[in-house]
């Protein structure tokens, strides 16, 4: 990539994105980290980003105090950052007020609510003339049994600012509430949508979408929490919905006033009428970015990149396929027994890229998440229906034996 812009970008977690960047922008990145995500960056990750510098938000001090030391750290920098990037959902209202104190371009904070406060973007796509599902912010079981009276069960609870389906709830009666602290967060209540579920994912530029890219999901995320087939399938060639995917999104990007970024998207299809379900301006989460750039044959991190950095991408695509994510189970708590190697992975049908988080001897934790994965496996084909059928071809060779730590210190691994 070219160019003298530099880059400052949230860095909470190790991904794809950020590595990418790492590696791709090294004298023109600048990473913002947050002392209270520090767990959740490596040791093996800090030292592979260590020729990257690093600005460290400190933990319980005043947000403007820490970006006039930002300012002034910034300043001593051979060249200082004029460019903002964060492709955390959790870090999304810290992370833009910090970048408008520090004089960089940002969401504003309204923005941030309408893109991160479900209620608030529901409302705002009914503004926008789209259909959206039934839904009341609710703060009792009271609240939701009205809510359920007048629009039926099953229904769908969520905190208003969750992300991959954590704490996220398909009620099918009162019952169900069983054991939610409905006093812990600030919730919502949403009818349960049927039809096809589809996402789509957008870059923009200046205000305008540059493209947009369906994947379509096997199992949906609600059953995915549940043991479904965790699984996005990029649909490069004309099996997607018949929807304009461009103009949608433009409509909510022109409604938000969004400028520039990376959009993530899902919708229901429902007798041919679309209903919008939610919109986040940060990348998809999972590894569906790398499954548009399998199935279009580009180079869609980079092109992410150019868009953060106010320049227009070269959409050069030389494939039409279709590619997915599979992500491979973690079957629960405690230390890897087993688990199937990379290299049995690659040699699977369809697999063209492998990666294991863990391996054997491994401490883990499974979570209630739709990112919850021991792995994944980028799968392709030349169509949805045979990526879907490799995909389980997939999951039924892969094997992980899981102990809880007791029987793993009573038994050599």
């Amino acid at each position: 990539m070219t160019g003298a812009e530099v880059l400052l970008m949230v860095d909470d977690r190790p991904s794809t994105f950020t590595r990418y960047a790492a590696r791709e922008l090294s004298g023109r990145l600048v990473l913002l980290r947050f002392a209270e995500t520090a767990q959740d960056l490596p040791e093996e990750y800090l030292v592979e980003t260590a020729h990257l510098p690093a600005f460290w938000v400190r933990e319980g001090v005043p947000a403007e105090e820490e970006a006039k030391r930002y300012r002034e750290w910034a300043a001593g920098l051979p060249v200082p950052p004029t460019r903002f990037c964060n492709p955390s959902e959790p870090r999304q209202a810290a992370a833009q007020r910090f970048a408008g104190l520090a004089g960089l371009p940002h969401l504003t904070g309204p923005q941030v609510t309408l893109v991160r406060d479900k209620a608030a973007m529901k409302q705002r796509f009914r503004e926008l003339g789209l259909r959206t599902a039934e839904f009341a912010r609710v703060r009792s079981a009271g609240e939701i049994g009205r809510f359920a009276g007048r629009h039926g069960w099953p229904l769908v609870l969520k905190p208003v600012d969750s992300f991959a389906c954590v704490d996220t709830h398909r009620l099918s009666g009162p019952g169900d509430l069983t054991g939610i602290d409905l006093g812990a967060r600030r919730w919502m209540v949403e009818e349960h949508l049927g039809g096809t579920e589809w996402e789509v994912c957008a870059l923009i530029l200046d205000g305008e979408v540059l493209d947009a890219w369906p994947s379509a999901m096997p199992c949906r995320p609600l059953d995915i929490v549940d043991g479904a087939m965790n699984a996005n399938i990029s649909v490069g060639t004309g099996e997607g919905p018949p929807v304009d995917l461009r103009a949608l999104v433009q409509r909510i990007v022109t409604g938000m006033g969004i400028d520039h970024g990376y959009a993530h998207m899902e919708f229901f299809l429902i007798d041919g009428e679309v209903y919008a379900g939610e919109i986040g301006l940060r990348l998809a989460g999972c590894e569906i970015p790398a499954n548009h750039g399998h199935a279009y044959g580009f180079d869609v991190f980079g092109a992410t990149l150019a868009v953060y950095l106010g320049r227009r991408p070269e959409l050069d695509y030389r494939e039409r396929r279709c590619a997915g994510d599979l992500l491979l189970p973690l079957p629960g708590s405690g230390r890897i027994r087993r688990i199937t190697s990379r290299e049995e992975i690659l040699a699977m049908p369809g697999v063209v890229d492998a990666v294991l988080k863990v391996g054997a001897g491994d401490p883990v934790t499974a979570r209630r998440a739709s990112h919850n994965a021991s792995g994944y496996a980028h799968v392709v084909g030349r169509s949805v229906g045979e990526v879907e059928a490799r995909m389980r071809e997939v999951l039924d060779r892969f094997a992980i034996e899981v102990v809880p730590e007791r029987e793993a210190d009573a038994v050599p691994l």
